[in-house]
């Protein structure tokens, strides 16, 4: 094995309602992803390491059993070294980390869907990838047919926890966003410069941007390319 390379897509989350809680704490969620064409890029070789590549070029040595990479490959069972070119920015609400494990995962021939979401929620959808309702905390994912579609995000350079926002969810007695995602009205609370970044875009395209998921990402479908938005387009299953 001697540089092997995978690709894993982003996803984005067109649409999310929260529609209860689990016993041990986590939130059920009804929603719609797609994959899109941002992707990281892993190069897989013999050894056992793990190794993070900024955007800009910096190397991060990454340490700890924590991060979803060398958890995908705990729980396939094997190890290896592993170069992760970031592109995907994190804490971004696109699943950048959960589509590196899900990368892993394809190589290593996994194909428990609900088993992948032990890892991270949104594992599971990431390793069935193309356009999907997921439902339960993340683990149920539904094929829908594919839908050739553009989408414009713009990106702060802010991040949204996923817990604190879910947290803060609750403590906001859970509202019901009017735009097609629960979380946004929380994540505004929590990040309330968030709403500069959702002004912008929605001055400079004409329609109302919806945050992806947790955030901080916000989006909106048809190309508006320019001023920092980025343009991207739906994939079909890997």
């Amino acid at each position: 094995m001697t540089g092997v390379r995978l690709s894993a897509p982003a996803k984005l989350t067109l649409s999310l309602r929260v529609v209860g809680l689990r016993g041990d704490g986590y939130h059920l969620v009804d929603a719609e992803m797609v994959a899109i064409d941002l992707s990281d890029r892993l190069v897989i070789s013999n050894g056992d390491g793990l190794q993070v590549v900024a955007a800009d070029g910096g190397l991060e040595v990454v340490g700890g059993g924590d991060n979803l990479v060398a958890a995908a490959l705990r729980l396939a069972g094997l190890t290896a070294d592993v170069v992760v070119h970031k592109v995907v920015p994190a804490g971004a609400g696109l699943g950048g980390g959960s589509a590196d494990a899900a990368a892993i995962l394809r190589w290593a021939g996994w194909t428990d869907v609900v088993g992948a979401a032990a890892i991270g929620a949104d594992v599971s959808f990431c390793l069935v990838g193309g356009r999907a309702r997921v439902t339960g905390i993340g683990e149920v994912v539904e094929p829908m047919a594919h839908r050739e579609a553009a989408f414009t995000l713009l990106i702060p350079p802010v991040g949204c926890p996923t817990a604190d926002v879910y947290r803060r969810w609750d403590e906001l007695g859970g509202p019901t966003g009017d735009n097609g995602n629960d979380l946004e009205p929380a994540a505004l609370d929590l990040v309330p410069d968030l709403a500069r970044w959702r002004d912008e875009l929605g001055d400079a395209t004409g329609v109302r941007p919806r945050l992806a998921g947790s955030g901080g990402t916000w989006f909106v479908e048809g190309e508006y390319p320019g001023g920092g938005r980025r343009v991207v387009r739906t994939l079909r299953p890997a």
